[in-house]
């Protein structure tokens, strides 16, 4: 059980170190859990989250690959309120495949650019 924890944090330490964010482009972290998907976007240099959303509110009709494209879109309309259309995308320790993967496609799909 440590080694999978220490192998997720070498994981989210090297991709964190990777990504570079300024005011102008905040950082939407998505966290995924086994029953639900998170996103919030941070603005790292007030250490403020902008905005957020989760799949908890909305309704639980289709798949979980489903609900994380409708949190996907829901998240990029109140980034786009926010008159944000730069982005950089922090996926965490997640692997970059099913409902994280469909989270990003529908925000590409709104027009955000990451």
């Amino acid at each position: 059980m440590l080694q999978k924890t220490l192998k997720r944090l070498r994981r989210k330490n090297r991709i964190r170190s990777k990504i570079s964010w300024t005011e102008l482009k905040p950082r939407l972290a998505v966290y995924r859990s086994n029953s639900n998907i998170y996103a919030q976007l941070i603005d790292d240099v007030a250490w403020k989250t902008l905005t957020s959303f989760s799949d908890l509110k909305l309704d639980k009709t289709g798949t979980k690959t489903e609900m994380s494209k409708k949190v996907g879109e829901e998240m990029a309309k109140k980034v786009l309120d926010l008159k944000i259309t730069e982005i950089v995308f922090d996926r965490g320790w997640f692997a970059y495949h099913g409902r994280v993967k469909a989270l990003a496609e529908a925000l590409r799909a709104w027009g955000l650019k990451f």
